[in-house]
């Protein structure tokens, strides 16, 4: 009876191991023969004009998006400088204060944002932004993934900043220091690694959208830094260029996702990076 029972137990177990390294796989096999292709189609159309080069008029060969890459880096910036602040002071909120009745609807609304598709935040940011000031500008776009980025940032400042054990908030209070210098100066800071991990995969989450971008943004075939121009951006470029009917800018576009992924797998990886780092300093497994 006790070896029938035994051998049950192995076969359960075999068979959802199995199950378990099935499901890995289905996920992983899509996941590297997308990255496989992409970087098949798109490194052998990569150049160093690729990089340092405007885009050439249709039917001359050559050309490139540098235009594209520095109005992405343009746009990511100005949205995380809006996103950032406003992400981590909503987390220490909802950490701080998690039974308030402001906090409970806080984090609704946050659970709500973060189910919102990306082209609905970019009609919401051309009709807050765009239609007012009747132009399409890197603002509305800044904007626009701002939004994407904020309920990441809020979801995981909050997580982070409720690892923070209790008993070091109440030792700062009971050196009398004021609560916001307790929260500011020692659960914040202490935690800002965690956060910049957070914050990074926000932005790369966001760097890659292209919806919202061809509603605020919209594109530009030229350098541009103006806030209230139309800024040009990779995911943009990228469309612009897979839609069209000419070989050359098909090359362009897949070079343009190749350059892109590659950027947001890095970002991404940087980020378990310095996580990784974190917890091997603390001597978290």
């Amino acid at each position: 009876m006790k070896l029938n029972y035994r051998l049950y137990r192995k076969a359960k177990n075999i068979m959802f191991l199995i199950l378990t390294l099935g499901s890995a796989l289905a996920v992983l096999i899509p996941l590297f023969m997308i990255i496989q292709f992409v970087m098949v189609q798109g490194a052998s159309s990569l150049s160093l004009d690729f990089f340092t080069e405007l885009p050439k008029p249709v039917g001359e060969i050559g050309g490139g998006m540098k235009h594209a890459i520095l109005g992405t880096i343009c746009l990511v910036i100005l949205g995380a400088a809006i996103a950032v602040p406003i992400g981590v002071t909503c987390g220490i909120y909802l950490s701080e204060f998690r039974k308030s009745r402001l906090s409970k609807n806080l984090k609704l609304s946050v659970d709500l944002m973060s189910g919102i598709p990306s082209i609905v935040i970019g009609i919401f940011a051309y009709l807050m932004v765009v239609v007012p000031l009747k132009s399409f500008s890197a603002l509305a776009g800044g904007i626009a993934l701002s939004i994407i980025m904020l309920p990441i940032i809020i979801k995981t400042s909050e997580e982070i900043l409720k690892l923070v054990p209790d008993h070091i908030r109440e030792a700062g209070l009971a050196l009398g220091l004021p609560r916001w210098k307790v929260i500011l100066f020692v659960v914040l800071k202490g935690e800002i690694s965690n956060l910049l991990t957070g914050i990074i995969l926000a932005i790369s989450r966001a760097a890659g959208e292209t919806a919202p971008l061809l509603f605020t943004a919209f594109g530009n075939m030229y350098i541009s830094y103006g806030l209230n121009q139309p800024m040009a951006s990779l995911p943009v470029q990228i469309y612009t260029y897979a839609i069209s009917p000419y070989k050359e800018w098909q090359k362009q576009a897949w070079a343009g996702a190749f350059v892109l992924m590659v950027l947001i797998l890095s970002m991404n990886l940087f980020a378990r990076y310095i996580l990784t780092k974190i917890k091997d300093k603390k001597g978290i497994s």
